[in-house]
């Protein structure tokens, strides 16, 4: 009695040490499964990702489905031009000094601009490559007014909840040197707004999904042959990407539930007046590793 009495303690103590175990490693399994349901929160991310009418491909779908596309593509010879090498250095660098007068340009006149250059740049934007050639974007073109200032007020709405309560006090702050808010005059101002949809999936003739491999990677690569070309055409733009309006500026444009907002482009010449921030670029040591 007295040896049981004296192991009492001891026992009671086994006991508590293991009752805490269990409930530690209960707790933990319970912190993962809630950790995995649970999404990360990053207030930087597009709302559009969250959007309710994003239809995932199922994976009976987009495991070794027959995307509809010709089996054996016919090839043709390629015939490249070839040019000198003084030659080839003096495009490179002409091209390069092109684009290096490019900037992002918040102060857009109401000028008019040829159509047909519109068109021309997004053919030039439509040549780019894509995750077997899907060709997963859409380019919306605005230029009614009425619509035009709607999207302003879309935008305009969401950004200032961005810049109040989203975005942070780092962000604001990184911006203000900028000059940056969320007052976005250009939308109105510019004669073209051009919107970049990203197909996330496309549609089999027999009505099933069709997978857009790196879909936005593809379209993220369009998108800087479009600022290109657009620099080429000698026209200016800002790239805009309206954080949280997605859903909504795809809703009012009649888009599809498959396409979802990347980027948006105010399109045109620089008014007289306009400033851009003086801003260097980084040099090419700082940018290029060559091994």
């Amino acid at each position: 009695m007295a040896l049981f009495s004296s192991l009492t303690p001891v026992l009671i103590a086994i006991i508590c040490v293991l009752i805490g175990v269990i409930l530690k490693k209960t707790n933990g399994e319970k912190e993962k499964r809630e950790t995995k349901s649970k999404p990360l929160s990053r207030p930087w991310v597009d709302e559009d990702l969250k959007d309710g009418t994003d239809h995932h491909l199922e994976e009976e779908e987009a495991d070794e489905e027959w995307q509809g596309l010709d089996e054996n593509v016919a090839h043709v010879p390629f015939f490249a031009e070839r040019y000198p090498e003084d030659k080839m250095i003096k495009r490179s660098k002409m091209f390069y000094e092109l684009l290096n007068k490019r900037r992002s340009v918040r102060f857009l006149s109401d000028e008019p601009v040829p159509r047909e250059v519109i068109d021309n740049v997004i053919r030039t934007a439509g040549t780019s490559p894509s995750g077997a050639h899907t060709e997963p974007w859409t380019f919306v073109v605005v230029q009614d007014p009425y619509l035009k200032h709607k999207i302003r007020e879309i935008v305009e709405e969401e950004e200032e909840i961005n810049y109040k309560k989203r975005m942070g006090d780092r962000w604001v702050n990184d911006l203000k040197r900028l000059r940056t808010n969320w007052i976005k005059e250009y939308l109105d101002t510019a004669p073209y707004l051009i919107l970049i949809f990203k197909q996330v999936y496309g549609w089999l003739p027999d009505g099933k999904k069709k997978t857009h491999y790196y879909n936005e990677i593809s379209v993220s690569i369009a998108c800087g042959i479009l600022l290109a070309a657009l620099q080429n055409a000698g026209l200016y733009t800002v790239t805009s990407t309206p954080l949280n309006c997605g859903p909504q500026l795809r809703v009012l444009l009649q888009r599809p539930a498959n396409e979802k907002l990347l980027l948006l482009l105010p399109v045109g010449y620089p008014k007289k007046d306009a400033t851009v921030p003086a801003l260097t670029r980084k040099p090419l040591e700082d940018i290029m590793v060559v091994m």
